[in-house]
This record gives structure tokens, C-alpha cells and sequence, in this order.
């Protein structure tokens, strides 16, 4: 599928055979890192993303000094925003704000979707990663081959954006115009159209794969989401896929989700920490790689509290194909870089990738079930 497919980590998302687990973070790059601090000091977020030399400065500064599988390029969500007409800042203390969202049809008729090549720097910070670790590639076989994953938002997340003008803690804005307004399906084909050519756009430049973030799908009931979510998750997921690389789909507090998100297509669903990997990996069945799924609070935790965590992860996936370690959720500030170090030494020294007996790799939670 991917150009990239010696790679530990495309394999992985392609439930094919690996020599051990890959292992990534959700927000590797960002304000847990010294090196990354440095840059902020000089330039905001936006600067960052939207300067291709500095977004894949920090992309590739991050994936080295962690020494992990796959590099995920520097952007942010709500990037599309802006060529589709809805501008947007982060604001100190209260992050992103849209100081115009939608509220009416006529503001969601008159959204663009013909301006996605002023996205272009994403795809420019890709290639500047791509090519810099192009240049150091393995001996031929090597499944060392690290992994560039592009991403973009899921259409109901950045529509509860576009929507709220914020985040929420209850989405009520959203669900009243997802309810009640004929423009919800138009809004949904417009950002489909939007996010398909961002992703075309990563691939050409070098992504192996895209991860798509629908991180405020928790906040649906099932019903809801099969009613106005799944339909065009699922297109922008086969659009992608069309592109010829896997798709990542990953949520947040959407254990309840899981068995309809297997309904999306996705190569991989991502893991929240809420729930045991292996209950996770049952719901979404096991032909669909797992990513996660360690909370990312643990990184605090004593040498053998985290230890434990991870290995207890690892004994849960069972060394079966298909799984790539990563957190439930992103890196918090203040996460002690060391930690994270220790955690990518941890899957080195023990993902192997041998089956083991089903009775080592059960949960209590799974007994239950």
C-alpha cells in the first residue's frame, strides 16, 4: 500500500509481520520538550505551522531525540479552516477561537472549498521530513524505516468547532444544528471535499499514512453518531485510503464507540486509556490493527508504576500483529522527557511480536465482559 512498507510502523498498520512493536506519542512535539520551548519562544503556534522550515524542524527534532518509529508532522486541527473562509486564533488560557462560527445555512453555503492549496505548507513541511529521513535510510530489509504520519480532523470534530467558535464541555450548539438544520449534511460534504485534498496533498509529499482525529466524538451517544457522523467519516476515510496509504482514526472517551468505528473502514483505531487494550481490540475486532493506549497522566509515575503500565499493555496485545504503542491520548505539558524515554526503551527491550497463550493476555475487565 505505502512506498514506505519496509517500515516497522506501515507494517504494523497493515496487521502484517514486524520484528517488534513500533511505538509513537500523540503530541511528541510540544511543550513537555525543552527543544520545542526553545522555538515557541521565538514564534506562536500558527508561526510554527504555517513556516515549513520550522513545523518540520520541530517534526524531526522530536521523532530523534525520542528515537520512535513514525515522525508526525507539526500542524494543527483547524488549519483548513481558514481556506474554507472561518478564520480562527489561539487565544492565552482559552485556545482556539472562531469568533464567527456558524450559526445559520447561509453561513455554511457560503464556506469554500476550491482554496486548499493555501494549505500547501503542510505539505511542504512534509516533504522537508520526508526527505531528511530519506537521506538516512537502513540497510535494504531494514524495517527501521521511520514512518511519516500526516493527519487531519474527522468532519464532526472540526465541525464542533466551526460551530461552538470554541471548545466545549457539552456541545450545544453543535447537537441543536446537527438536530435541526438541513445545512449539517452540506456542512459534512464540504469539509469531506476540504479534508480529502489536505490529505492527497500530505501523500504527494510524502506521508505513509494519515491519521484522522475526531477527538470530540465521546461527546455523541451511538445513535447520534451512526445518524450524522459515520456516513462522512467513513467517505474521507475511503477517500484516503484511495490515495494508497492507511488511515488511523482515533477518538477521545469513545470506548462506547468502538464497534461502530470499525463500521468507518479505518486500517488502525486508535485507543483511549479508559479501556483495557484488549477489550478495545475485541470491540473493533481483530482484523483492524489497535493503537494506544497508556494514559498519558502515568508518565508521572514512579519508574515501576510505568514500567508495569506498559508492560501490562504489551502482555494485553498479546504480541499479535497489528498493534502500535502509543498513549490514550497527547503528551501533557511539564511530562518529564525522561519518562518518555524510558517508555520507547521499555517496547524496544520487550514488544516482541510472538503470539502467547490467550491466558496471559486477559484483563479483569475482559472477564468480566
Amino acid at each position: 500500500m505505502s512506498p514506505n512498507s519496509a517500515s516497522r510502523f506501515v507494517r504494523a498498520c497493515l496487521r502484517q509481520p514486524v520484528d517488534r512493536t513500533p511505538v509513537w506519542f500523540l503530541r511528541q512535539a510540544g511543550r513537555y520538550m525543552p527543544e520545542y520551548m526553545a522555538v515557541r519562544r521565538h514564534h506562536s503556534l500558527l508561526d510554527i505551522c504555517r513556516t515549513p522550515s520550522i513545523a518540520a524542524e520541530v517534526t524531526i527534532t522530536a521523532a530523534e531525540r525520542l528515537g520512535v518509529d513514525a515522525a508526525i508532522i507539526f500542524a494543527d486541527l483547524l488549519l483548513p479552516l481558514t481556506p474554507m473562509g472561518l478564520d480562527f486564533e489561539f487565544v492565552n488560557g482559552e485556545g482556539p477561537v472562531i469568533h464567527k462560527p456558524l450559526r445559520s445555512f447561509e453561513q455554511v453555503r457560503a464556506l469554500r472549498t476550491d482554496r486548499t492549496t493555501e494549505l500547501s505548507y503542510v505539505a511542504e513541511a512534509i516533504s522537508k521530513v520526508a526527505t531528511h529521513f530519506n537521506n538516512k535510510r537502513p540497510s535494504p530489509g531494514s524495517q527501521d524505516t521511520l514512518g511519516i504520519i500526516g493527519f487531519c480532523g474527522a468532519p464532526f470534530t472540526l465541525a464542533s468547532y466551526m460551530i461552538e467558535g470554541a471548545s466545549s464541555r457539552n456541545y450545544i450548539e453543535t447537537k441543536q444544528f446537527m438536530y435541526t438544520d438541513a445545512a449539517w449534511p452540506i456542512l459534512m460534504d464540504k469539509l469531506v471535499t476540504v479534508l480529502t485534498d489536505f490529505a492527497a496533498q500530505q501523500v504527494s509529499a510524502g506521508a505513509d499514512v494519515i491519521q484522522v482525529f475526531d477527538s470530540w466524538a465521546g461527546a455523541l451517544s451511538v445513535a447520534d453518531y451512526r445518524a450524522y457522523a459515520l456516513a462522512p467519516t467513513t467517505e474521507l476515510i475511503r477517500r484516503i485510503q484511495a490515495l494508497g496509504v492507511p488511515v488511523i482514526y482515533f477518538g477521545v472517551d469513545t470506548a462506547s464507540l468502538l464497534p461502530t468505528f470499525r463500521e468507518t473502514g479505518a486500517d488502525v483505531i486508535g485507543l483511549d486509556w479508559r479501556i483495557p487494550l484488549d477489550a478495545g481490540w475485541r470491540a473493533v475486532g481483530h482484523n483492524t490493527a489497535i493503537q494506544g493506549n497508556l494514559d498519558p497522566i502515568t508518565l508521572f509515575a514512579p519508574d515501576d508504576v510505568l514500567e508495569a503500565r506498559v508492560l501490562e499493555i504489551l502482555s494485553l496485545a498479546a504480541g499479535r500483529p497489528g498493534h502500535i504503542f502509543n498513549l490514550g491520548h497527547g503528551i501533557v505539558p511539564n511530562t518529564p522527557v525522561d519518562a518518555v524515554l524510558r517508555v520507547v526503551d521499555l517496547i524496544k527491550r520487550h514488544g516482541h511480536t510472538t503470539p502467547r497463550a490467550p491466558h496471559e493476555a486477559t484483563s479483569d475487565w475482559a472477564i468480566r465482559a
